[in-house]
């Protein structure tokens, strides 16, 4: 209960504290300023805590250190990189800066310098990849946080004395809560971002049935992957269903340079070690980046119907070739399903949320379905979700399980999960009930009456591998029957009390000698 309290004030003081930053920013400019602002806060006392229980020994303080003591700043140096990826000098950390500004001193040179610093402290180390390139998407030159420099510094020293008043890493629990923190403003970003969210979050609802869909029946993971990662909070709901010590390994791809960042310092910031994690900055279908692994759990939510080069050399490519077809260059949807597939173990599950066009398109896209179902026999599950529940689309959406060893290889599950859920303003959500029913349901594989079907493979094949959801799960209500007699009744009563009220007014009329109105 006091965790959760703490949760939402610390959710309630960085919202309150993102908005003092964005002026005449759009949700998408200044949450790069605000979540970077933030991480280096978290990296700050992460350093500090390190840093002073390594010197518990000497009874000295990291705060204490001078560049006389440049020995022992080396020696920490060393431990800090390797244990924590990154270093961070004692004059470089963050609560110095932020009382520099509440201060009025001038800070945004030193700031430069120390997010500078952070990036160079890892080159030629293990987390190099993981902290390159990681504040670039912080310009304290830009004239949105101030028309000159002083304006600038002026708002970046505001937010920094407002950050400094709340201390993130009180004990070895905190980090969870900071972590479910940074995830609301992701969110709260997501929500004011229109359709540019839905190229760095999913909604958590959605998050979390993709992760207890791989993760049904499972304590631990090898490893998880996600082909188009965005913020990496998918990521972590997987990690987050079964414990995040119990993921050997997180594989991503991010496209956007700004979001491949933020999906880095959500991996840290929610203590995944830098040594057990890989995510990698490209586009997933021309240029993969994990070519070689076979993981445990593959979830996704891609951009819908994108477009891709479906180039001829594709057609030779492994993820591609056995299927005789691409898919259409405007149209990336199966492409991304077939890429996920030649990544997913052969004792692995994967999820992905897909457009109902999938479902049912023919050509290139109905060659792959049926070869999908015929010859591989891979989908598990069909399971429809309500409209309207991502940001920035209002399209009616779906999520295709996958098995490659498949225990009931001889049917298909198809859930209707369209019309669960709740409204609000103008976006649909999904709440925990909602996404317990689908589970649930997914978990029993039984027919339920207008919401789940049990579908062979043979009846599948009778309707042409077409997987519109109606054809299996009837959703149809029948309209009340109308009792046309009783209909007939109620009217003849109303005629005979229309004639009884105008012989009352004709009456009443010819006690007051008036003429009646009819």
């Amino acid at each position: 209960m006091v965790e959760a309290q703490h949760k939402k004030e610390l959710e309630r003081q960085l919202w309150n504290i993102a908005n003092t930053l964005r002026g005449n920013m759009s949700a998408d400019e200044f949450r790069d300023y605000i979540l970077g602002f933030i991480f280096y806060k978290y990296l700050s006392e992460r350093m500090e805590q390190y840093a002073d229980d390594l010197l518990k020994p000497d009874n000295l303080t990291y705060r204490q250190l001078t560049t006389d003591q440049q020995t022992i700043l080396d020696d920490i140096k060393q431990e800090s990189v390797d244990y924590l990826g990154y270093f961070l000098l004692p004059n470089e950390l963050f609560e110095v800066l932020a009382e520099k500004g509440k201060n009025g001193e001038f800070i945004l040179d030193d700031l430069g310098e120390v997010l500078r610093h952070i990036e160079q402290s890892t080159m030629g180390s293990a987390s190099e990849d993981d902290f390159n390139g990681l504040f670039s998407d912080i310009d304290l030159t830009s004239n949105r946080l101030g028309k000159n420099p002083n304006e600038r510094n002026q708002i970046i020293s505001k937010v920094f004395e407002h950050l400094n008043e709340i201390q993130f890493l009180l004990d070895d629990t905190e980090i969870d809560v900071l972590g479910d923190a940074y995830e609301y403003l992701i969110g709260q970003f997501a929500s004011g971002a229109g359709k540019k969210a839905g190229e760095f979050y999913t909604p958590p609802m959605v998050s979390k049935l993709l992760a207890k869909l791989v993760t049904a029946g499972k304590t631990r993971l090898r490893d998880v992957y996600d082909p188009t990662c965005g913020s990496g909070s998918l990521l972590l709901r997987v990690a987050k269903e079964v414990g995040v010590d119990n993921v050997g390994y997180f594989y991503g791809q991010e496209k956007n340079p700004s979001t491949y960042n933020l999906a880095r310092m959500n991996m840290i910031l929610h203590g995944v070690h830098y040594r057990s994690f890989d995510i990698q900055q490209d586009d997933t279908l021309e240029r993969p980046a994990h070519s070689a692994k076979r993981m445990e759990a593959v979830v996704a939510n891609p951009p819908f119907s994108a477009n891709w080069s479906a180039a001829e050399q594709f057609k030779t490519d492994d993820r591609f070739s056995d299927y005789g077809k691409l898919a259409p260059s405007s149209k990336a949807d199966f492409a991304f399903v077939q890429h996920m597939l030649s990544h997913l173990a052969d004792d692995g599950t994967m999820a992905v949320v897909l457009p109902h066009g999938v479902l049912f398109r023919g050509a290139a896209e109905g060659h792959i379905r049926r070869y999908l179902l015929e010859t591989k026999n891979w989908l598990d599950a069909v399971i429809g979700l309500p409209t309207n529940i991502f940001y920035g689309t209002s399209i009616p959406t779906c999520v295709l399980v996958f098995k490659k060893q498949r225990p009931q290889a001889d049917n298909v599950l198809f859930i209707d999960a369209s019309q669960h859920f709740t409204k609000a303003s103008n976006q649909n959500y999904l709440q925990d009930d909602d996404v317990e029913r689908i589970f649930n349901a997914y978990t029993a594989r039984q027919n339920h009456d207008k919401y789940a079907y049990v579908a062979s493979l043979n009846e599948i094949a009778d309707n042409d591998y077409n997987l519109n959801i109606p054809r299996y799960v009837d959703t149809f209500e029948e309209e009340e029957q109308i009792d046309l007699n009783a209909v007939a009744s109620q009217i003849q009563q109303l005629d005979k009390d229309m004639i009884d009220i105008d012989k009352t007014i004709a009456d009443f009329c010819a006690e007051l000698n008036i003429k009646a109105p009819f």
